[in-house]
């Protein structure tokens, strides 16, 4: 009988971390229960490529718009327009406030909050982010009419990244 009777959870720990390695998982998660009042839960996760998967997401997403304006003309005049064009330096853009999962319902087959064309009220609830398990109700940050809509029902989103225009 080995001397620490949890002996083996530390292997079986170690294991997981080699199985998430091997397959370039980004986490992996395992309940074990031995008995009543002994159980095992372990998480391992890879947050480091987690936040590159993100951060090498924006980049990729920009060039293609980027790409098509030095072929049509000259490269500075249309480097200009689209800064201009960013929805997230628009002064009615309504920004996401963490990473998560963006739900246009409360719940699947429920209409959506918000649709283009609707008139909302400061703090009126406009989509929710599914963050960590915990769903969070974004509120209009002003008073207005959405005119434009730049997420999907069930998509990831980053911090900071334009969720819709109010004006």
């Amino acid at each position: 009988m080995p001397k620490n009777p949890h002996e083996s959870d530390v292997a079986f720990i170690k294991a997981l971390a080699e199985l998430l390695n091997e397959n370039e998982l980004t986490e992996l998660q395992v309940k074990r229960e031995y008995g009543e009042s002994d159980r095992l839960n372990v998480r391992v996760s890879r947050r480091q490529d987690v936040a590159a998967q993100y951060v090498a997401q924006a980049p990729a997403a920009a060039a293609p718009v980027a790409a098509p304006a030095p072929v049509a003309g000259t490269a500075a005049p249309a480097a200009a327009p689209a800064a201009v064009d960013d929805p997230a330096d628009h002064p009615g853009a309504v920004t996401s406030p963490m990473v998560g999962t963006v739900y246009m319902q409360a719940e699947p087959g429920a209409p959506s909050f918000v649709t283009v064309g609707d008139t909302v009220n400061e703090g009126d609830t406009l989509l929710i982010i599914e963050a960590m398990k915990t769903m969070n109700h974004i509120p209009a940050t002003r008073a207005g009419t959405v005119k434009r809509i730049m997420i999907e029902d069930g998509a990831a989103v980053e911090y900071g990244a334009p969720l819709m225009i109010i004006e």
